[in-house]
């Protein structure tokens, strides 16, 4: 849930079961949905809780005043309209909206009027201190249901659970410079998860925003929406490159690195604390980018379901955990392309719904053109090698009209498999305005046919492609 002046939200988007051993963390690996009432896990040796709330309390009633703040109205004090992204509900502290339900949950719910006016609710902590120690590890994890509406009648949610960095409050304009953390986003009752870092400036900047660098996953077992699922994020010290790594059960799927970006960009958006937010936004550009905002077939009163917050940190000595590497097919695909050098988009095996035309980005050539949902490429025998790539990068460039976006996707060997990457991408100011966007995917190894995708809520074409590359 981004903050600042006239941006759109994002389209695109720690492993700590061996690291914590938990009964409760090797459920939720395994894909097991836990009770409703469920409690925290235990603090495992090696860690130790920094906060806690299991949200028990009578039904009805508000959350504890001293661990956390409502944030009402439709904005900050003196800060950007409509938080900033667009969003269309006034947020409110009354019981309708944000309460406990007796059960041990924290129940956040959107609500209309008769006159079409949605209210919902919005918590942050009033610690903003959360960072990890030199040389350690902070975990910051919520078990939560999203919304339990799907299809037309889910059209404008949007629930989230983030941080932002603490220099934002008070200022309310210095996004993104300052970090935000996505850790669980959700919109228009996609079973899907997306989590995101966003950081350096906007539009553009070293963090592709208002983008931000990102990753998505469908969640494990249960849906999204149907079930209780453990989102979490990693931000640990203790690896030779600063990182955090993002899961949902348990499973990392998303990793940002400090060497992502420049030195300056990362510290401006680390080197302080954070404070953590639990909210339902209606509208705004994220859900815009998938569909649009509630309308007269938005059902209205489904709750984001929140079990419990919690807060470990680690001094250090804790094993990072390890993505395994994609199992390469039994016969490797025909083909010969380098993975790690420039791969023409013009050069594809097959595809749907491409067009080829004359590109004026550097080095000359033909780039795809009049790309939309549901149109892909394929390239045949892209060679990973042994070691695993991490990254995936793409050169685009868009005219799209304000409000129209979508996803790059990258597929292994069926352009139905489920993506290993993916970024998001708007207008860069004209249709060979040309930009590189880096993305982190799952780690590949070996020989695959790479599947070039592209998803969005709208028809209208959203992107061109002149070329994509990987990197470890």
């Amino acid at each position: 849930m981004r903050e600042t002046s006239g941006r759109k939200r994002s389209t695109v988007r720690r492993a700590v079961a061996a690291a914590l051993g938990t009964a409760v963390l090797a459920a939720a690996a395994a894909g097991i949905t836990l009770p409703a009432s469920a409690a925290a896990p235990p603090v495992p040796a090696g860690w130790s809780q920094v906060f806690l709330d299991d949200f028990n309390g009578p039904a009805g009633s508000g959350v504890n005043t001293a661990d956390w703040q409502y944030t009402t109205g439709t904005s900050y004090p003196g800060g950007p309209a409509n938080f900033g992204t667009g969003e269309i509900e006034t947020m409110t502290a009354d019981p309708s909206n944000v309460s406990l339900d007796g059960s041990g949950n924290l129940r956040i719910t959107p609500r209309r009027d008769a006159a079409g006016n949605w209210t919902s609710g919005r918590v942050e902590t009033r610690r903003s201190d959360f960072q990890p120690p030199a040389g350690g590890t902070l975990r910051t994890e919520a078990r939560i249901q999203m919304p339990n509406v799907t299809g037309p009648a889910a059209k404008g949610y949007w629930p989230a659970f983030w941080m932002l960095g603490a220099p934002y409050r008070g200022n309310w304009w210095n996004w993104p410079g300052i970090g935000e953390i996505d850790i669980m986003e959700n919109v228009q009752g996609l079973n899907n998860v997306w989590s995101t870092l966003h950081c350096g400036t906007s539009p553009g900047g070293p963090c592709n925003e208002t983008s931000g660098i990102g990753g998505q996953r469908p969640c494990p077992g249960a849906t999204c929406q149907a079930g209780f699922h453990t989102y979490a994020v990693e931000w640990d010290r203790s690896t030779a490159v600063e990182q955090m790594r993002f899961s949902v059960d348990g499973q990392t799927y998303h990793t940002v690195r400090a060497d992502q970006v420049d030195a300056k960009t990362w510290t401006d958006a680390t080197n302080h604390g954070y404070f953590i937010i639990l909210n339902v936004a209606m509208g705004g550009g994220f859900p815009d980018a998938f569909g649009g905002g509630p309308d007269a077939g938005t059902v209205p009163g489904h709750s984001m379901v929140v079990d419990y917050v919690s807060v470990l940190r680690s001094t250090g000595g804790t094993t990072p955990p390890t993505t395994p590497p994609t199992t390469p097919p039994t016969t490797p695909p025909s083909g010969n392309r380098d993975a790690y050098t420039a791969i023409q988009a013009e050069s594809h095996d097959d595809q749907a719904g491409t067009a080829k035309e004359t590109t004026t980005d550097t080095g000359g050539g033909q780039n795809l053109a009049s790309l939309g949902n549901g149109d892909w490429a394929l390239f045949k025998g892209v060679d990973f090698g042994s070691a695993a790539a991490r990254q995936f990068r793409g050169r685009v460039a868009s005219g799209a009209a304000g409000g129209v976006s979508g996803l790059v996707e990258v597929r292994l060997d069926s352009r139905t498999a489920p993506p290993v990457g993916s970024f998001s991408i708007a207008s860069t100011g004209g249709w060979q305005n040309w930009r590189t966007v880096p993305a982190n995917i799952t780690g590949v190894t070996g020989r695959h046919d790479v599947y070039v995708t592209f998803t969005s809520g709208q028809p209208a074409d959203f992107v061109n492609l002149n070329w994509f590359d990987f990197g470890h």
